[in-house]
């Protein structure tokens, strides 16, 4: 930092499970390390400390030349709006969000702790997926719900993917010379988890993941918005509990549900291709489930100016960005097919003549944490 270039990269996965595995990056170097003596996040961290430390394979000769660690935090609840540098305060805080995201805050903040214990002298930054939609006004947060279960619980939406709607929209900004404080955007964040943002000049206004990430759009296992009586019917029609029908709604729904072929998009689309029906439907029910949000929040915004996809799908996929903007000609939107084929890069997708610009921009959500770290300990601000 400040010029973000990446001096190494990784993703340590399977912790505590058989097959953990840490695949390494430096340059064009690619390694694959085996690590079957990682049980805890604790191990795990150092192991990374390690390697980024290697001869070889490491772009540090000593951990006294890290300067900060970034830490990217699911659930901040009401109480995080922006990221914040790390104390026992914020810990502790943290720690009462758990209820909120009982899967992905415990992993956080074992990571948080590894990382302060093996590196004590430095400082910590927490950045929240969710602080970037925590300018959402009171009317799109809430639910139509007794107003006491918001006081007594914090039961509102909330929304996910903050950090890839907050940088995508930012840089779809900056690639098309637009004033981000004056545009009406529209991300599509599409990959297994999917979600849709609405920004409002430069602000969060709406989004589609709601209290937990199961609410909003169809994903590969996660169902979206569906009837809350639901949960009910399957309980007394096939004898599940609340943890079963929980468990079918998150894992096993979803475009794996539907189509019975898997969660991965290029798996169904495969499917599509030689003529599974299922399949079909799926892909359909997927990308209209999107037109959808975007239309309500163009609606909601009084208009919009420009449409970002990103994400595994978003990036990847031309199909599937033809296909949501299909018919959404009415209000501006016009896909350049032969744009439209840019596969992993950031890029305009619509045509001279559409009103709306179309773009593909390739997140970055490590940038962002590292760039909050970078401006936490240096200037000593909160950044959002």
């Amino acid at each position: 930092m400040p010029d973000g270039k990446p001096l190494c990269k990784g993703l340590l996965e399977r912790i505590g499970v058989e097959g953990t595995v840490l695949n390494h990056v430096k340059g064009e170097e690619k390694y694959i390390f085996e690590a079957p003596d990682v049980r805890t996040h604790m191990d795990g961290i150092k192991l990374v400390l390690d390697k980024i430390r290697d001869a070889e394979a490491g772009a540090l000769k000593d951990a006294s030349e890290i300067k900060a660690v970034g830490h990217r935090t699911v659930h901040g609840g009401e109480m995080f709006a922006s990221s914040v540098l790390i104390d026992d305060a914020v810990i502790s805080m943290i720690r009462k969000c758990i209820p909120l995201a009982p899967l992905h805050n415990p992993a956080n903040l074992a990571g948080i702790e590894a990382a302060m214990w093996l590196l004590p002298d430095v400082p910590q930054v927490a950045v929240f997926d969710t602080a970037f939609h925590q300018t959402m006004p009171e009317y799109a947060f809430m639910y139509a719900l007794p107003y006491e279960f918001y006081e007594k619980y914090q039961l509102r939406r909330y929304g996910f993917h903050g950090t890839s709607h907050r940088y995508v929209s930012l840089k779809a900004c900056e690639l098309i010379g637009l004033d981000m404080r004056r545009a009406k955007i529209i991300t599509c964040h599409l990959g297994n988890g999917s979600s849709v943002a609405a920004i409002d000049r430069g602000k969060s206004v709406d989004t589609s993941m709601g209290f937990t990430p199961l609410e909003g759009l169809m994903m590969g296992t996660r169902c979206g918005d569906i009837d809350p009586s639901i949960h009910k019917f399957l309980m007394e029609a096939e004898g599940f509990n609340i943890g079963e029908v929980d468990n079918i709604l998150n894992k096993q729904s979803g475009l794996l549900g539907v189509s019975g072929v898997g969660s991965d998009i290029r798996d169904v689309q495969k499917a599509t291709g030689k003529g599974n029906k299922r399949a079909r439907l799926a892909i359909r029910m997927f990308c209209y489930r999107i037109k959808k949000y975007i239309g309500a929040y163009a609606a909601a915004m009084g208009g919009v100016d420009v449409l970002v996809f990103t994400g595994g799908i978003g990036e990847n996929n031309p199909r599937i960005r033809a296909e949501v903007c299909g018919r959404l000609k009415f209000m501006g939107v016009e896909i350049d097919h032969v744009r439209n084929r840019a596969i992993g890069e950031t890029k305009v997708l619509s045509s001279d003549k559409s009103r709306v610009k179309v773009l593909a921009v390739v997140t970055d959500e490590e940038f962002v944490i590292a760039s909050d770290t970078y401006e936490i300990i240096t200037r000593g601000v909160k950044v959002l």
